[in-house]
């Protein structure tokens, strides 16, 4: 079945539909195939069934098959901590990221030179669109610096202090999936939900983790919501630059 965008989902969020398994050169991926009101949809979950921690995540094998299905955009769900006082269950959409993993393969091109442009990370007309979808609930989308941990441990006060220092996030799970996408070609978007301080953060008393994903349990449908309301916003045809990633990106 081919599809027009790919929703990846985390933690407490999933999406309703047809299940099937996709081969992807890095392996079988369990997909859900349903729609977005008129869009046709690709649902995959990032953790699986045996929720992998996200060092472990075959993050390759998830774009594989979001391309194979046909998908052009990609929206991602991911649960972040914040490091400048965004307030627990509202939304942040990352408009850059700085990253500090260290065991995750982060290309598809192992055996040549191949460099894509990361000026503008974010696929712009997703990014808008899931913008305008979060402002039409009433909501207010904050924006900025993604940074993405390698887990699977929460992180200390020492490194948030140093991680303060390059973004306003803190997360485990969007990259390399974000470098992947523009590698292959497909708009990419994170739609972020703050679900707790970042650990140390004077005045703050972080959630543990069980209090962490019975909120994003909660919001879940808000989530859905979004969305729902963004994949209605999203151009027919792709006027941003991601699709020509690859163009001139070959030593």
């Amino acid at each position: 079945m081919s599809v027009e965008l790919a929703v990846i989902g985390g933690v407490g969020f999933g999406l309703e539909g047809l299940d099937d398994k996709i081969d992807t050169p890095y392996g079988r991926v369990p997909v859900t195939f349903t729609r977005l009101e008129e869009r046709r949809c690709v649902f995959i979950s990032r953790h699986g069934e045996a929720h992998l921690p996200p060092h472990r995540v075959n993050y390759r094998a998830i774009i594989s098959a979001a391309k194979a299905c046909g998908a052009t955009r990609i929206i991602s769900t991911n649960t972040v901590g914040s490091m400048a006082g965004h307030a627990p269950g509202s939304f942040f959409l990352p408009s850059d990221f700085a990253e500090f993993t260290r065991s995750r393969a982060n290309t598809f091109f192992e055996e040549s030179a191949v460099h894509v442009d990361l000026s503008m990370p974010y696929c712009p007309e997703l990014r808008g669109a899931l913008a305008e979808a979060v402002r039409s609930l009433d909501m207010c989308p904050s924006e900025g610096v993604y940074v993405c941990a390698e887990g699977p441990h929460l992180e200390s006060p020492a490194q948030i202090r140093m991680m303060r220092q390059f973004g306003d996030v803190v997360g485990m799970t969007g990259y390399p999936e974000v470098v992947l996408a523009r590698e292959a070609a497909i708009c990419y978007a994170s739609l972020c939900i703050v679900t707790n301080p970042a650990c140390g953060l004077e005045g703050e008393c972080p959630l543990c983790v069980s209090e962490i994903k019975e909120l994003m349990e909660k919001g879940s449908e808000t989530v859905r919501e979004v969305i729902l309301r963004a994949a209605q916003r999203i151009p027919a045809e792709r006027a941003c630059g991601c699709k020509d990633a690859l163009i001139d990106a070959k030593l």
